[in-house]
């Protein structure tokens, strides 16, 4: 592994797409037997390619890749952007199936860099959070932590009937003007001018979550700091646990972002946030995610409902 290339290109053929993807491989050699894969799913982003570029350059998921000894894997949407399952991106449109994607690339980078199959946390931010929803419903066999940034679960999917537990942690700032933390429809309206795409609050989403898992009645704990209200409950099957973390002045970006000025991090509907939105200095959201998934990577036998 040592004398391997930290990022590997690639490509897999999938529903008759030809579909585009990077791999982050720690740089220092690791240890045999199979070790943690992030799936990191950029917002909607109107050049094809370059949104998953720019999560690679403005998160820290490559130095978790070499802290933590795990890989990365940044897939690219079709089009810019994922079939998420609102009905309102162009990759819905166009048919596309990015569920059967990124459960073969979670099959491709097991067999050729040796990560666990069915112990994948998918991370992403906006277009790429609603996908990380569906993908988790979907694919829990897979999936075992979902992270979601300024998206909450799409309306369309709450009937949706998982077999596993899946343990997510959820963050949305206040002042997210794009996907509102109180939940709403997309700006992209039907053809006749009508409301679509419909998502959940950050509270209805981590209320969802904790009821798939079954987590025990209760408050849970809650964790103030001076920019966020951390709300975490335990419990659930398989030792699986909700976190949903209110950002507190936050705007519709990826805190901790490394924006440079002036940059602008991929979203959803097509436009972009991060230059001029809010971002907290509190922490930063991919260390957070890896520290909240290196406990909860649960085999899925474990995690069966």
């Amino acid at each position: 592994m040592a004398s391997e290339s930290p990022v590997v290109p690639g490509e897999l053929t999938v529903g008759g797409r030809v579909r585009g993807f990077t791999i982050r491989l720690p740089r220092a050699a690791q240890d045999g037997g199979p070790r943690p894969l992030v799936v990191v799913l950029h917002g909607n982003h109107p050049e094809e390619g370059a949104g998953s570029r720019m999560m690679r350059e403005w998160t820290t998921f490559d130095d978790q890749a070499d802290a933590r000894g795990w890989v990365i894997a940044y897939p690219d949407g079709h089009g810019g952007c994922w079939a998420d399952g609102r009905g309102v991106t162009t990759a819905e449109a166009a048919g596309v199936d990015d569920v059967a994607f990124l459960r073969a690339l979670i099959d491709h980078v097991a067999s050729r860099h040796g990560t666990w199959l069915d112990r994948t946390m998918v991370a992403g931010v906006s277009n790429g959070a609603f996908m990380a929803h569906r993908l988790a419903l979907a694919a829990g066999d897979q999936v075992a932590v979902l992270a979601a940034v300024a998206g909450g679960l799409p309306a369309a999917l709450r009937e949706v009937r998982p077999e596993y537990a899946i343990s997510a942690l959820l963050m949305h700032g206040t002042a997210d003007r794009l996907t509102p933390i109180e939940g709403g429809y997309s700006r992209r309206r039907g053809p006749n001018g009508e409301l679509r795409g419909r998502t959940l609050s950050l509270q209805e989403t981590a209320e969802h979550w904790r009821a798939i898992d079954r987590c025990p009645p209760g408050p849970g704990r809650t964790l103030d700091t001076e920019s966020s209200s951390r709300l975490t409950v335990d419990g659930g099957v398989g030792g699986t646990r909700v976190a949903a973390w209110t950002i507190i002045g936050g705007g519709h970006t990826w805190p901790g972002s490394r924006v440079p000025a002036g940059g602008r991090v991929p979203a959803e509907g097509g436009q972009s946030a991060g230059g001029g939105e809010p971002d907290t200095g509190e922490f930063d959201a991919a260390e957070e995610v890896c520290r909240f998934a290196a406990p909860l990577l649960i085999p899925a036998a474990d995690r069966r409902l």
